[in-house]
């Protein structure tokens, strides 16, 4: 992996983390062009430098609700975010293994499809109107269970999440926030994860100049992915998103089954 692939993957990894189109399918779209092994022990470890420099982008721009959160650890914010975050644990413990085969590409266009047709749905069905205050752990259960639908790549987390706040009828902003505070305890759990798997497959010889720059590149583009998409869905429906992924969808469904360009 040179310094270029390094830039482009953190680049794509820091702003398709936060924007509802999926960071795990870029992902697997970049490796499977660049010829890139996404089970070599080295990719591995970069993959979690990625996931560590979007952590810090997150939590920097949300660092009043960290902060927030870490001064009443029992507070209405944390029960909410265990409840949106069991779902997910429960399904990655069942179906790890199949999730796990699920990035060799197999399902990818149909979960692109799947995300665009999520937040359409969320867009014409959804009411976002209750604030905060009148959030429940029902509302945190339907985030989080969209949470564990995109434990498949290309089924975005960030786009299945806030699909799920928005349709319990979550205001929009409140939605978006609370969709990254969960990525928070996501990528967390994705980091510890992923350094089991580097301890076990043994001593790296880690060239440090590409981990640094994508790492960076992930956290910079992260920090922008995050603001944008706060300012952004205040405002704005996600149907420019939708069309997005659904367009990706088809085309990846048509290389897969008809022109076999890239799978």
């Amino acid at each position: 992996m040179d310094v270029f692939q390094a830039l482009v993957l953190g680049l794509v990894q820091g702003l398709t983390e936060f924007l509802p189109v999926s960071s795990s399918g870029h992902l697997v779209l970049l490796q499977t062009v660049m010829g890139v092994d996404p089970g070599s022990a080295l990719f591995l470890f970069f993959d979690t430098m990625l996931h560590l420099g979007t952590l810090v982008a997150v939590v920097i721009v949300l660092r009043k609700d960290v902060m927030g959160i870490l001064r009443h650890p029992t507070g209405k914010t944390m029960r909410l975010l265990l409840v949106a975050t069991l779902p997910a644990v429960a399904l990655a413990l069942l179906f790890g293994d199949f999730f796990e085969k699920a990035f060799g590409g197999g399902f990818l266009g149909v979960s692109f499809l799947v995300t665009g047709l999520l937040l359409v749905f969320a867009e014409r069905l959804g009411n976002p109107s209750r604030k905060f205050s009148s959030a429940r752990y029902t509302d945190a259960l339907a985030m989080g269970v969209a949470q564990g639908v995109a434990l498949l790549p290309g089924v975005s987390r960030s786009g299945a999440t806030m699909s799920g706040g928005l349709l319990t009828g979550l205001d929009r902003e409140v939605v978006a926030r609370f969709s990254f505070l969960m990525s928070i305890v996501a990528i967390l759990g994705s980091v510890v994860f992923q350094a089991k798997d580097v301890v076990q497959a043994g001593a790296l010889a880690v060239p440090w100049v590409p981990v640094i720059a994508g790492t960076a590149m992930a956290a910079a583009s992260g920090l922008v992915a995050v603001r944008f998409m706060l300012n952004f869905i205040r405002r704005h429906k996600l149907y420019g998103f939708a069309i997005y992924v659904l367009a990706i969808g088809a085309l990846v469904l048509l290389d897969q089954y008809v022109f076999h360009l890239v799978f």
